[in-house]
């Protein structure tokens, strides 16, 4: 199932690029693992995945002990203050920062191991009240702030648009989302990269490849419906 599903998601990756008159190569397919047994993630990266995306630490850590080396694992779930030291050294990306707090305690962490750990700056572009993440208005200031504390780096933005019927509906937080780190890379911050927009999931990510997401974190389209009884 997991091969046959790749092959659905690589191809509407490619119409999605061949729509927007951008190359395959831009664009980092994310299999969201998260409640997947590890034989799933053998098989994905059988089929030469490897970017897995987890929300949860310590279930990223029993994987990544397991699972092999070359994978880079992503955190796209809301990060606690008092995990960050587990993912340290470990972790390719953490998406999901939405506060300075966080980010200094990430940066503490990293100073402590001596390694600089690549970050996306969490923007609840739609302003739910159920989602994490920081406001549209805020974003730049945080950016901003973040970027002075030592040994983290921002490549990017990351946003959970609401879920939809209709992704169409999502464009334009998506097309926002893109404006805000035009917005962001023309201030030439140092330490401040947008190269990474990682946006649109399983329901929308041909929409937000559309309108310039370079990440897409796809979970159930890859590997079926979550369990989230284990």
């Amino acid at each position: 199932m997991v091969k046959e599903n790749l092959e659905d998601v690589e191809a509407r990756i490619c119409a999605a690029c061949a729509r927007a008159g951008r190359d395959r190569s831009e664009v980092t397919l994310i299999a969201v693992s998260k409640t997947k047994p590890v034989p799933m993630l053998e098989e994905a990266y059988a089929c030469g995945i490897r970017d897995f995306g987890e929300n949860k630490v310590q279930e990223m850590m029993d994987k990544y002990d397991v699972m092999p080396s070359d994978i880079r694992w992503h955190m796209i779930g809301h990060l606690q203050r008092n995990k960050v030291k587990y993912l340290i050294g470990k972790t390719a990306l953490i998406h999901s920062v939405d506060s300075i707090r966080l980010a200094s305690q990430i940066s503490e962490q990293s100073v402590k191991q001596n390694v600089t750990t690549d970050i996306l700056i969490e923007v609840n572009i739609a302003g739910e009240e159920t989602k994490f993440g920081t406001s549209r208005e805020e974003a730049a200031a945080l950016v901003e702030e973040a970027a002075k504390l030592p040994n983290i780096r921002i490549c990017g933005l990351m946003t959970i648009a609401p879920y939809v019927d209709d992704p169409e509906e999502n464009r334009a937080y998506f097309r926002q989302i893109k404006e805000l780190s035009v917005d962001i890379d023309s201030k030439k911050l140092d330490n401040v990269h947008m190269w990474i927009l990682s946006m649109g999931m399983t329901g929308d990510y041909e929409v937000a490849i559309e309108e310039g997401a370079t990440m897409v974190r796809v979970g159930t389209g890859i590997f079926g419906e979550r369990n989230y009884g284990v």
